[in-house]
Parts: structure tokens; sequence; C-alpha cells
């Protein structure tokens, strides 16, 4: 029988998920007060999250302005996310392809897709609901995530579906116990807070089993693709654009953010998680580690 490092079979984790999304699912469309209108004065994320926070821009910045900054910074990463969750479904879907489709490990590949459409469609009216613009992947990075959609496998597969997943989940787990947040960005939180906790588990187990079959070269290579990952998925958090909400011009912004001590440490708190995990594993090291360094995301 097939088993994971710790000690439970492939099929037995994928039962055990299938039964939780049926206890805790929800939809956006019914479970959320889209019709509200934003709570004046109200950030959308804590302040010191923010890119900005403690940087001249953001001690020149009025009250108002900080917090449609935050606005902003809170819609591009939903558009992240959106942008990221589209790449994952094809990813699942394209491994479904080739599964057994009476299996609960295929079975639940499948609700996960199920669960990222309504995620999707939630970022979306987020989008909507906030009155900002989708933040859409530069060039470079909309190729590349057409390139790891269509090619991705094995342990780069997983650890990239990782990486976002954690990642925004650090972020969303501070906002969702924030009582004095925006209400709106809380209760989206939560929702994906919940649902995204089954996929983690999903992608952990299943990475450990791809790390175990995968030989010194397809290790090697798979270190580079999700060092790569990890950079595109990092800078795609705060578009420049956002910068320009404030009226700020968004090469100044980005380069205060990327020099920003207290940014730099939000990102290596926010991945610290999936950092430390990925690293314990072998996928963290070599050329692959520069990138994670440029990123932000670990030291040394």
């Amino acid at each position: 029988m097939e088993r994971t490092t710790a000690g439970f079979p492939r099929e037995a984790v994928a039962d055990r998920l299938l039964s939780a999304s049926v206890r805790t699912s929800y939809d956006p469309m019914v479970d959320i007060d889209w019709s509200a209108p934003p709570v004046p004065g109200a950030y959308w994320l804590p302040p010191s999250r923010s890119s900005l926070y403690g940087t001249p821009l953001w001690e020149a910045m009025t009250e108002d302005q900080r917090v449609e900054l935050t606005k902003h910074e809170v819609t591009s990463a939903a558009s992240a996310g959106i942008w990221f969750e589209t790449i994952l479904m094809q990813m699942l879907i394209r491994q479904y392809y080739d599964a057994d489709p009476t299996s609960r490990h295929a079975q639940y590949a499948l609700t996960e897709v199920a669960d990222e459409c309504r995620h999707s469609i939630m970022f979306g009216r987020l989008i909507e609901a906030a009155g900002a613009p989708v933040y859409r992947a530069e060039p470079f990075d909309h190729l590349l995530g057409r390139w790891l959609k269509s090619t991705a496998t094995g342990p780069q597969m997983y650890a990239a579906i990782l990486i976002a997943e954690e990642i925004l989940d650090s972020f969303q787990r501070e906002i969702m116990a924030d009582e004095s947040l925006q209400p709106l960005i809380r209760m989206v939180s939560r929702i994906h807070v919940v649902e995204e906790a089954r996929h983690v588990r999903f992608a952990r187990d299943e990475l450990t089993r791809q790390v175990e079959a995968a030989g010194p070269v397809a290790m090697a290579y798979a270190r580079l693709v999700i060092g790569r990952a990890a950079y595109s998925i990092t800078r795609r958090l705060v578009h420049p654009r956002a910068y320009a909400a404030v009226g700020i011009d968004p090469a100044a912004g980005r380069a205060a953010a990327r020099a920003n001590p207290h940014w730099r440490a939000t990102l290596r708190w926010s991945a610290q998680r999936i950092a430390d995990h990925l690293t314990e594993l072998g996928l963290v090291a070599g050329p692959g580690r520069v990138l994670w360094r440029r990123a932000g995301l670990v030291e040394g």
C-alpha cells in the first residue's frame, strides 16, 4: 500500500479531505453580502503589512491615502490569486486527465478545482466591490504562467501550489482575526483560509511523495522552477500600478517597497512556513535559493 512519510495511505488522506469538504464549504455568492458598502476609514489589511509602511512615502500620505493604498494592495493580491488559481486548476485538470476517476485522490483533485472556481469568482467580486482595477500579470509572468500550467509535474507542481497558497494564507489568517478591518475582506479571507487548509494538506502529502520518487536531475530542475515561481508570486503581490492609485509614481513605489525593511520582514514572515518546509525537503538550495533570496523570502 502506498503511504506518505506520515504513514497515511494516499487514498485515506483524499477520503478525509472529501468528507471535510462536505462538512465545511462556502458559496461566496450566498455567504458574502456583496451589497454592503465599505466601512469609512477602515483599512483593508493591517497597516503594518502595507508594502510602504514605515517609509517616507507612507509618512507623507494622509490617512485616507493609506487606507486607499491597502485597498489596492489587497485587490492586487486578489488579482494575483486569480492568476495563480487559474494556473493551478489547469495543472490539476491536466493531471486528472490520466488519473483513475474512481480513486478518491482524483476525486479530491476535482473537488479542489471546484473550490478554486468559487475562489476566483470571489476574488473577482472583491475587486469589483472595492472599485479597483484588475492588476494583471506583466507579460513575462503571464508567459511563465502559461508555461508552468502546461508543463509542471512532480515536485515543482505541488511546491508552486503551496508557495502561492501559504503566502496568501499568512496574510489572510491575520486579516480575518482583525476586527478593525473591512468586514468584506475579513469574510473573504475566512472563506479562503478554511477551504485552502484542505488544499495545503493535499499538496503537502503529494509533494512528499513526489520528492521521494524524484532523482537528482529532477530535483535540481525542480529547485530552479520552484525558485522562479517563488520570485514571480512574490513580485505579483503588489502591482506597481497600485501605487498610482494614491498619487505615487509606480517605479518609485516599487523601489521604496523593495528597500523597505518592514516589507521585507513581512515577506519573510509570510513565507516562513513554506520556506522551512521546502528547505526540509531539499527544494530550497543551490541556484534556486538565489531566487528565493532575491524575492526577499529568505536570508543568506
